[in-house]
């Protein structure tokens, strides 16, 4: 499976950076939890994590795969943790970025759809 930042040039990568902010997390850390509202999303630049539905892991996810924008999109809560594994270097998407970025542009739209489905599939 194609990593989202597979599907831009780096001009727009570096115009998705700049839409969002560079964070840096440490490695066990959980930026986002189950059951909780879809505030924000994250683009993996350097690291890995482990998505986990009710405390199993479905999937690890690195760089240039995004993690938190299914329950932005769908506007419901979160329906797995994620938890890092490795220390991470992140950019952060607030929902009204991630909705924004997904209205004006359709590539990022084209590219956000593709990585919902596959993780619905």
């Amino acid at each position: 499976m194609a990593t989202f930042f597979e599907h831009f040039t780096p001009k727009e990568i570096a115009r998705i950076s700049g839409a969002g902010r560079r964070v840096k997390l440490p490695e066990g850390w959980s930026p986002i939890w189950a059951d909780t509202p879809a505030d924000k999303a994250y683009i993996i630049l350097d690291g890995t994590v482990s998505v986990r539905r009710d405390g199993a892991e479905i999937a690890q996810l690195g760089a240039g795969d995004i993690f938190g924008e299914t329950a932005i999109m769908g506007g419901k809560l979160r329906n797995a943790t994620v938890v890092a594994l490795t220390p991470l270097e992140t950019i952060h998407l607030t929902d009204e970025t991630l909705r924004e970025l997904d209205t004006d542009w359709p590539a990022f739209h084209s590219a956000l759809s593709e990585v919902a489905q596959s993780r619905l599939a």
